[in-house]
């Protein structure tokens, strides 16, 4: 069975994608990847030095590409708006691929602009007031696709509906396993109102995996224990590279036979390390009730109309 690669990319001339986080790991992987496949590709990251680096980066790996940057932060909703008003005039109106990529990992409590616990601030809410945002733009030319990652870490994760805001106790990891059910409970709800409403859009979801990011090194960085980060730093010997890593969410966003609302992550394939594949989400994932309340409570956290699609 043949294992599929960047080498099995297809051609995106004349198409635009937005890569949130791209100014490192998996996102800076993906970005490169689809400028090099011809996409028109904007890099929405938070930190204006790293991303110019990024894009320079991307430019000089992909001579003659259309690589252009945006400001993003997604731990404030004002920021989120205005990235998106940017967006919108650096698409001419009309996006391809939104890739849903960046978030954060086992953070000590931190809030963000708005007051949100961080990691489902970042992780859920920026990225679903983004989409909302950016959905105009969606689906004009033709079918356009929405992918959002996830992690293995959902399979443990339980939306606390009254503890959104860790007011009554918080633990990182539980947190951030909600956040990515979170990602996967949005996928799922997308894909059914785009359904019901006649808009050519596919939300698909993938994980990269255990992949060698920065992602691990934030918590323990954050709360003052540089140990633990130089820890995490040393365990990646023992973890695929962020190229791999961007597989699954590079063959969400092109593979022709994809349908809306799956979920891919690397898998072992005739031997192949990171070979990407259907993966397994949890019954918690695929609770279509849970969905829509997180919808509608997504909705009114971020100040967006919950009936916009």
């Amino acid at each position: 069975m043949h294992s599929w690669t960047f080498d099995d990319m297809p051609d995106l001339s004349g198409t635009t994608a937005v890569v949130t986080g791209a100014n490192s790991g998996i996102g800076a992987v993906t970005a490169l990847v689809l400028a090099r496949s011809g996409a028109r590709t904007i890099l929405a990251c938070r930190d204006p030095e790293r991303g110019a680096r990024a894009l320079q980066a991307v430019r000089r790996a992909a001579p003659g590409s259309d690589t252009r940057l945006v400001g993003l932060d997604l731990a404030d909703l004002s920021s989120v708006a205005e990235a998106a008003g940017h967006i919108a005039k650096e698409t001419d109106g009309s996006l391809d691929l939104l890739v849903n990529n960046a978030g954060v990992m086992a953070l000590p409590l931190l809030r963000t602009a708005d007051g949100f616990e961080m990691q489902f601030g970042t992780n859920h809410l920026g990225h679903f007031a983004l989409t909302h945002h950016l959905l105009p733009l969606l689906g004009t030319g033709g079918m356009s696709r929405v992918v959002t990652v996830s992690s293995l870490a959902h399979r443990i994760g339980r939306i606390d509906f009254g503890n959104l805001d860790a007011a009554r106790g918080y633990d990182k990891w539980r947190a951030y396993a909600q956040s990515k059910l979170a990602n996967l409970l949005f996928t799922a709800e997308l894909q059914r109102r785009a359904d019901e409403a006649g808009r050519p859009v596919l939300a698909l979801a993938a994980h990269p995996g255990l992949s060698a990011t920065e992602l691990g090194q934030a918590g323990p960085r954050l709360a003052g224990r540089t140990w633990a980060a130089k820890l995490e730093r040393a365990t990646r010997v023992y973890t695929q590279p962020a190229s791999a890593g961007a597989l699954p969410t590079l063959y969400a966003a092109t593979l022709p036979t994809a349908l809306g609302g799956s979920y891919y992550g690397p898998r072992l394939l005739g031997g192949t390390r990171g070979a990407p594949g259907p993966a397994r989400m949890s019954a918690r994932a695929q609770d279509m009730d849970t969905a829509r309340t997180l919808w509608d409570e997504s909705a009114r956290l971020t100040g967006t109309p919950a009936d916009a699609i």
